[in-house]
């Protein structure tokens, strides 16, 4: 392992374990919001305020956590990533500054006004505070996808003495990634609190438990879940539409297509690939259905990875534009998976919720308890489809991300904050998974459930009892 490959490891596993908090904080402050507003307009039911309550103190757990993880992920642009920062900080981190001092600002404070305004403000007005929260949420991820969209996509840049410079700040917010690219993390965090709050509801409506209450929530949560799963699935062909023009080998890679297509692109299912001979064996295909994602036609072909590698040599010069295919191959096909089956379960939960059923379906309920952990994997293969398919480019096409590492770290050095930092990640994780658990358990009123049984823990969905 190279202090290169340290570094690379020690971002990817920091910023995915960021990334398990920040969907959740997104999609249920919306979700609190809503209940909220319901809460408002209906004559301030007190079961609807509990709800609110034991949501929000879940949100907090979870929000508290993704704030830590998000700083100490910032830490390593100026320890790992030293030259990097020198190329592309005048552009990134105008972004980055703006979310800082804006979004997240307006979202801790408004968050802070939320939790004690309770009894010091008008009902509407505290609601007011939690729908900033929301839309100050939103805000944070927008910026924040701004600055990876310029990574994925460079506009509005000149490059001068060596670095990019901003040459227009509205050409970085115009940046047609970003409008493919914010769309559908906005959804899928959506997508993550609507199955969070109906694996918890389900949770308790098995154990029959403060029912009233928990099929209000668990209604909301399959209805959101639905819409939010659907259009994610909508957002993401025009991203990947998008992704055939702007960035084709990444298309290539996530096909593990070799060789440029016939015009009838099928698109794989499955296949036992090696880099080493370019071959795909055990092979299952869809036919047409490559170039219907790509083209919304039957017809068109879509270009192999050996052409564009042949294509980049000659625009970039000597080197290897080969991003690991195996690797982004299986990340979307386990995203589309989870996303199929996210889908699936919360159509099906909705269509037996109008028709009164679900209660008569326990399995079913124990089953949506298990599946929040489904956005969760849908959002994390997403991503690493999306970084890992743009290698060997940290900025496609300006810089490569062996030119961004820092000169001067040696490989004892990332050693040692990979180890610290895992360790730290670590330690909050448990402290997260036993918190939430805690509070998942003593429910509305304050109280444990008679029976010890598994409870859903935030994006693992596991056995925790």
């Amino acid at each position: 392992m190279t202090a290169l490959g340290l570094a690379r490891l020690q971002f990817a596993v920091t910023t995915i374990y960021h990334f398990l908090f920040v969907p959740l904080t997104i999609g249920l402050a919306l979700l609190i919001a809503i209940l909220e507003t319901m809460y408002v307009h209906r004559g301030r039911d007190p079961g609807l305020r509990r709800l609110i309550d034991f949501f929000g103190r879940l949100f907090l757990i979870n929000f508290a956590i993704g704030v830590v993880t998000g700083i100490l992920q910032e830490f390593q642009f100026g320890m790992n990533w030293a030259n990097y920062s020198r190329f592309v900080g005048d552009v990134f981190g105008a972004p980055l500054a703006v979310e800082a001092l804006l979004a997240f600002f307006l979202e801790s404070t408004f968050l802070g006004v939320w939790i004690f305004g309770w009894d010091r403000l008008s009902p509407r007005l505290h609601l007011l505070s939690i729908w900033l929260v929301a839309g100050a949420s939103s805000l944070s991820a927008f910026w924040i996808l701004t600055a990876n969209a310029f990574m994925q996509e460079p506009v509005g840049y000149v490059l001068r003495n060596g670095h990019a410079e901003m040459a227009n700040f509205f050409a970085l917010l115009g940046n047609p990634q970003l409008w493919v690219e914010f769309p559908h993390v906005e959804l899928g965090a959506l997508a993550t609190g609507g199955f969070f709050m109906a694996g918890v509801s389900a949770y308790f409506l098995r154990r029959e438990l403060d029912v009233e209450s928990f099929e209000q929530s668990f209604r909301l949560g399959l209805v959101v879940a639905l819409v939010s799963s659907v259009l994610v699935a909508v957002v993401g062909h025009d991203q990947a539409q998008h992704l055939v023009t702007a960035q084709p080998m990444k298309i290539a890679a996530s096909e593990a297509l070799w060789h440029t297509s016939p015009d009838h692109a099928p698109w794989t299912v499955f296949a036992l690939i090696d880099p080493t001979t370019q071959t795909n064996r055990a092979v299952v295909q869809i036919p047409d259905l490559l170039s219907i994602l790509a083209y919304n036609h039957p017809t068109g072909r879509v270009t192999g990875i050996d052409e564009l590698q042949q294509a980049d040599v000659a625009r970039y010069g000597p080197g290897n534009y080969v991003p690991p295919v195996v690797l982004t191959f299986w990340s979307f096909r386990l995203m589309v998976l989870a996303g199929t089956l996210m889908i699936v379960l919360a159509a099906v939960g909705t269509w037996w919720v109008l028709h009164q059923r679900h209660r008569a379906h326990p399995q079913f309920l124990r089953m949506m308890t298990w599946a929040i952990g489904l956005p969760y994997v849908a959002n994390i293969m997403g991503w690493v489809m999306t970084e890992v398919g743009r290698q060997p480019w940290v900025v496609y096409g300006l810089e490569r991300t062996a030119q961004g590492v820092s000169p001067s770290v040696s490989t004892t050095e990332v050693w040692i904050t990979l180890l610290f930092f895992g360790g730290l990640y670590g330690a909050m994780g448990l402290a997260a998974v036993y918190l939430m658990r805690k509070y998942i358990r003593l429910g509305l009123e304050g109280r444990e459930p008679s029976v010890e049984e598994p409870v859903p823990a935030p994006g693992w969905g596991v056995d925790l009892s």
